[in-house]
C-alpha cells in the first residue's frame, strides 16, 4: 500500500503550468513544510519539505485557494521517477501526488487570509465554506460555485 498524509505550510504560492500533449491537463506543484514530530537536544523545531504534484481538479483547487502560508492537510502517494539534466547526469525524483487536499485550519486562524474552512476531494468536489455562520444559522457559499455543489 502506498498512502501518505502529510500536514504542514505551503513555503510559496503553487507553480501552476499546462500539461502538454492531446489531453493536457493542469498541473499543479508546490512545497509543503511538515514540522518534525521531535526536536534534536533542544534544538530548533526542524521540518522537511516535501514538493508536492496535483493533476486535474485538484491542481485547480491549487491554483485558486492555496497560497504561501496555508496549512493544509493532503493525502497521497508517493511517487519516484528520473530524468537526465541538461548537463547528461541523471536526477532523481520522489514527489507526493496529491489525492485529496484540505485545510487545516479557518481562515480566522491563519491570519494571512488566504485559506478557509473545507476540503477538497479529487473525487469529490470542493465547497468553499465562510467559516462565519450569518445571521440565520446557515453558513454563506461563495457565488459561482454552483456546478461543485453535489446538490440542487
Amino acid at each position: 500500500m502506498n498512502k501518505v498524509i502529510l500536514m504542514g505550510r505551503l513555503t510559496r504560492d503553487p507553480d501552476i503550468r499546462q500539461g502538454q500533449g492531446e489531453n493536457a491537463t493542469l498541473v499543479a506543484r508546490y512545497t509543503l513544510a511538515v514540522d518534525r514530530r521531535f526536536r534534536k537536544d533542544g534544538s530548533e523545531q526542524t521540518a522537511d519539505f516535501i514538493g508536492i504534484v496535483a493533476f486535474g481538479r485538484s491542481a485547480e483547487f491549487a491554483e485558486k485557494y492555496l497560497h504561501k502560508g496555508t496549512k493544509i492537510v493532503v493525502t497521497g502517494r508517493i511517487q519516484t521517477g528520473s530524468y537526465t539534466n541538461k548537463e547528461g547526469q541523471k536526477v532523481y525524483t520522489t514527489d507526493v501526488v496529491a489525492e485529496d487536499q484540505e485545510f487545516a485550519e479557518s481562515k480566522n486562524a491563519s491570519g494571512s487570509g488566504s485559506s478557509f474552512s473545507g476540503g477538497n476531494s479529487s473525487s469529490g468536489g470542493f465547497s468553499p465554506v465562510d467559516p462565519n455562520p450569518a445571521e440565520d444559522g446557515f453558513m454563506n457559499v461563495p457565488d459561482g460555485i454552483d456546478d461543485e455543489l453535489p446538490f440542487n
